[in-house]
């Protein structure tokens, strides 16, 4: 048994841990007996890609990272529920995209058969929210981008989100194009699954962003000005205090399926670091029995971690 210093997803605390007769590591938060040694390091759960793409990647891979969950906000929603079913990593997903006839990404070639629901009317947002909530989506995923076809108008869009709040499931939308990032806000929406990339908002549209949105923040998928402005908009976003969750858009290129380190040090240019990156990797709750532990250096560096194991308790 050894004390030690966990991150719960919210702040420090101080517990101990140890292995189980069948040598799985365990943590409980309890007082630590001062001759009791102490880890060298602090321990966490898996960290969480909150944007991901399992269809695109090798989803075993995920066994092996130091994610502990990932959010699929993209694909066959019978697929996914049989992957989740299965997988030692937690996975949720959204299921579908829901996009208007022609809209992204319904003309691309990477958009697996499945993967999308085109939606012309109420009746259709009606069906396609339920096909995804009896799948077991606990998110909707929703593409307004202007810059590759047709998008929502505000009723249909706003109907969406009405229609999933009655499931009790948030809306997450692809906004690209100037002005989609803040319709989606003004309409309803509970996330951005990229953080706006298209234009600069100005200091009024981020403190209104911050109020009621989150941005999940895929700044490594982008480069050149999109990267300059995506980072800059983060960068305001979590000043103003705004809430921003680490993800990837995994899939999207040669991504790894585990933790992406240019992610890491794009949320670090936009002045997420220390206790902050922590909260936006969201790991899970490491006194959860089911969750695996992780140790990281005594500087809480996420690229460092690794997994423990029972020979970190050997003295």
């Amino acid at each position: 048994m050894f004390a030690v210093t966990f991150f719960n997803g919210d702040g420090w605390h101080e517990g101990v841990v140890t292995t189980d007769a069948d040598g799985r590591m365990l943590l409980r938060e309890e007082p630590v007996p001062t001759a009791l040694p102490r880890l060298d390091g602090v321990v966490t759960g898996g960290f969480t890609d909150h944007h991901v793409h399992l269809q695109l990647v090798d989803a075993g891979l995920l066994a092996s990272s130091v994610l502990g969950r990932v959010v699929d906000l993209g694909g066959d929603p019978e697929v996914l529920r049989e992957v989740s079913r299965h997988a030692e990593t937690a996975i949720e997903f959204a299921g579908a995209f829901l996009t208007p006839p022609g809209g992204y990404p319904s003309d691309r070639d990477w958009a697996p058969a499945g993967s999308f629901r085109e939606i012309v009317n109420a009746e259709d947002a009606a069906a396609a929210v339920a096909e995804m909530a009896d799948a077991g989506a606990t998110r909707v995923k929703v593409t307004n981008n202007s810059d590759a076809g047709p998008v929502f108008t505000d009723e249909l869009l706003r109907t969406i989100v009405e229609l999933a709040a009655e499931r009790d499931i948030p809306v997450v939308v692809h906004a690209q194009g100037p002005g989609q990032a803040q319709r989606a806000a003004r309409l309803g929406a509970h996330a951005l699954a990229h953080a706006p990339f298209s234009e600069l908002l100005d200091e009024d549209e981020i403190l209104a962003q911050a109020a009621s949105v989150t941005w999940i923040s895929t700044l490594s998928i982008h480069d050149g000005v999109d990267y300059r402005t995506a980072v800059d908009n983060v960068r305001r976003f979590h000043a103003a205090g705004g809430t921003v969750r680490y993800g990837t858009d995994m899939g999207n290129g040669p991504t790894p399926v585990d933790l992406n380190p240019r992610e890491i040090d794009a949320l670090r240019e936009a002045g997420i670091d220390g206790l902050d990156l922590l909260r936006a990797l969201a790991p899970a709750d490491p006194r959860d029995p089911a969750s695996a532990l992780f140790l990281l250096p005594g500087d809480a560096d996420p690229l460092r971690a690794r997994r423990l194991t029972p020979a970190d308790l050997k003295v």
